[in-house]
């Protein structure tokens, strides 16, 4: 069942993407407030500190995007996955009815055979 720990894999893989990005959103953030330390007057201040902010607000909203995102792969090869799993069972299924059905067809005229060949041996008796 290698197949069916595909869903698993897409969720660590947006993990681990979710924690670069989240990494590089604190770095810009890290960036803009230093900038914001060495800034003279008060409004590259606020400047700064403005797009430190947003930075790491747009950093969080593209990481939970990217989970849902995977989340929604992940579930989805999941059910299809169980969706075959479940058709073949059918299939199989199936097939044993038909079989059995066949079987039970060819059986019955063997036993009318030998129901009137039995009559035939009683009437000349």
């Amino acid at each position: 069942m290698a197949e069916a720990d595909l869903d698993a894999v897409i969720r660590q893989l947006a993990k681990a993407q979710n924690k670069s990005l989240m990494v590089a959103a604190k770095k810009r953030q890290g960036l803009f407030m230093a900038k914001a330390a060495s800034a003279k007057d008060k409004e590259a201040k606020a400047r700064f500190k403005l797009l430190a902010q947003s930075a790491m607000l747009h950093g969080t909203a593209a990481a939970k995007r990217l989970q849902n995102s995977a989340d929604n792969a992940a579930d989805s090869y999941a059910r299809a996955v169980k969706n075959a799993a479940e058709e073949i069972a059918a299939m199989k299924l199936a097939k044993k009815t038909e079989t059995k059905a066949e079987k039970k067809v060819e059986k019955q005229p063997a036993k009318a055979a030998k129901k009137t060949q039995k009559k035939a041996a009683k009437k000349k008796a």
